[in-house]
């Protein structure tokens, strides 16, 4: 396949760029957009607690051009079903397109998502139709569930988000990739576009990424590193990497003309 004609597909609707951003921790409004605009993205996900989605003068909505950018909102801050389930509605009621990046985090120390009850948020939202794409840890079985009642990605987290520990859930995203019938999006801990590139030679669809954007010194650099690494993961998984071995094979023939 030809990285020109290789684009990222989510419920029916296609983006040339496989890397989404998202906009907390930002030092400025400023900031932010110079990571948007570097990164190539076209999804940029926002808390809801964090802005008033009803104000189109709001902070940091009113500096989101949302002809360019998909706005994703995201329900950080649940901590459970029901409290996820009313902020998307609230997203909807207040004119946002029904797309969702849910997220019920209970435990406030490691922000580790709750499997139960992002299933059971994920099976009502579907439901009330709901393009839902659910942060998850790395569980293949609870991937495999939220495919199958239908959310539109799964989202499992390379690290603890905020972490930039990179991909420390390898074996278990590389099964969910796997068994993937939606585009798996590797989320959170990924602190270099080296680790976003991992995931793509991996097979993931996309990468999400926030924090190692947000809090480097220089935003629109550090946004066009990632979308390089991004560019050069997929190719290089598109082009299909070598066999790993445990023992040396000389690349050049050890014998020939020479002797």
């Amino acid at each position: 396949m030809s990285i020109n004609n290789d684009a990222l597909v989510i419920a029916g609707r296609t983006f040339n760029s496989r890397l989404l951003a998202g906009t907390g921790k930002f030092s400025s409004n400023a900031a932010m957009v110079a990571a948007m605009e570097h990164s190539g993205c076209e999804i940029v996900t926002v808390a809801l607690r964090r802005v008033d989605i009803d104000n189109p003068e709001d902070s940091i909505l009113s500096h989101i051009d949302r002809s360019k950018y998909l706005l994703l909102p995201n329900t950080s801050g649940a901590r459970d079903a029901e409290e996820a389930v009313r902020l998307a509605r609230l997203s909807r009621a207040a004119g946002c397109e029904p797309w969702v990046k849910l997220e019920v985090t209970p435990d406030p120390y490691y922000l580790l998502p709750d499997p139960i009850e992002t299933l059971k948020a994920a099976e009502i939202l579907v439901k009330e139709g709901f393009t839902v794409l659910p942060y998850i840890n790395a569980d293949p079985v609870l991937a495999k569930r939220l495919q199958e009642i239908g959310t539109a990605t799964v989202m499992p987290l390379g690290a603890p988000i905020g972490t930039n520990r990179g991909i420390r859930t390898r074996d278990q995203i590389a099964i969910i990739i796997e068994q993937a019938i939606v585009p798996v999006v590797v989320d959170a801990g990924l602190g270099a576009p080296s680790h976003a590139a991992e995931a793509m030679e991996m097979g993931a669809d996309a990468v999400l990424v926030n924090t190692a954007l947000a809090v480097t010194p220089n935003p629109g650099l550090m946004a066009a590193a990632f979308r390089k690494g991004v560019a050069a993961g997929r190719e290089a998984y598109l082009a299909g990497l070598g066999e790993q071995r445990d023992r040396a094979e000389a690349s050049s023939p050890l014998t020939g003309f020479l002797g």
